[in-house]
């Protein structure tokens, strides 16, 4: 329970602060660090624990390798917006998109997996989709950050359903085919002049370096949480992250939450609670013991 209360506070408190304090780099050069810094320690990571081989050989397999491929574009997507979201001052709709991002993976699972929806997840999931119409409708234009989390990170989380490879092994792949680029792109910004880091203090550059572990360390505490923890229960603890950031970007941020944006939670809140008591009471009837 502690490992995966711990990946949620992070999510929810230690990642948006740390791109708030890093304000000032260019978005380009954060999410350029978050690969530089990051790919490093996971290799370290897979040789400790010596699964770096295994690794390679994943990317052997056309499938995998492809599917890896797609994945990376998703989780990229996702990074990019959020990181956008906390310097825009927009974390209320990032925290929109993680509160809907369950839902839509439950209509993903019935469209492309076949999976069955019970009539309590098709009420939540018609409840969300009447409340992002509503902030549609009353902003002008569809949440479009809020979509874009919910979309990227459910796809992401679809295609790793569906390959045989391990979290910590598919994000150094992921980072390992970005990390040309990234690299590229951090030449090229030394080279044109556009880099902070000539005139960056100490504390700056030692953010940037931080990146990696700033990336890697939830996702540790998460996969330690969900080995030992039934999946209802990881489901209903992965609100804790969207809440969290909803009280960053209200309280510490001053992010605007009127009248719209409480219709709006209202609703996504009243599916969520639906969505979260048909996975206990599922996970519930499951474990009764059936009589011999």
């Amino acid at each position: 329970m502690l490992f995966a209360v711990g990946a949620y506070l992070w999510w929810a408190i230690i990642t948006p602060l740390y791109f708030k304090v890093l304000i000032s780099v260019p978005i380009v050069e954060l999410l350029v660090w978050r690969v530089l810094s990051g790919l490093p320690l996971l290799l370290f990571l897979l040789v400790y624990r010596k699964k770096l081989m295994h690794c390679i050989r994943s990317l052997r397999d056309k499938k995998t390798a492809l599917l890896l491929l797609c994945s990376t574009l998703f989780i990229s997507t996702n990074w990019i917006v959020f990181v956008l979201a906390v310097v825009w001052n927009r974390l209320t709709e990032s925290s929109l998109g993680y509160y809907i991002n369950p839902l839509f993976s439950v209509a993903l699972g019935f469209l492309l997996l076949g999976e069955r929806i019970s009539r309590l997840q098709w009420i939540a999931v018609a409840i969300a989709a009447c409340g992002v119409g509503y902030l549609a409708v009353a902003q002008g234009s569809l949440p479009w950050i809020s979509l874009t989390l919910a979309f990227s990170f459910g796809m992401y989380g679809l295609l790793r359903k569906t390959m045989g490879v391990e979290s910590i092994e598919g994000l150094t792949v992921e980072m390992g085919l970005t990390f040309p680029i990234c690299l590229a792109v951090q030449v090229w910004f030394i080279a044109s002049d556009k880099t902070c880091i000539p005139e960056a203090s100490g504390w700056i550059i030692f953010g940037l370096l931080l990146g990696g572990f700033v990336t890697i360390m939830p996702l540790l505490l998460f996969t330690s949480g969900a080995r030992r923890l039934q999946l209802s229960t990881m489901g209903i603890l992965q609100y804790i992250a969207p809440t969290g950031q909803l009280l960053l970007a209200t309280i510490w941020f001053n992010e605007q939450f009127g009248l719209t944006q409480f219709i709006v939670f209202s609703l996504i809140w009243v599916a969520v609670i639906l969505y979260s008591f048909d996975a206990w009471r599922s996970s519930t009837l499951t474990a009764e013991p059936t009589p011999e």
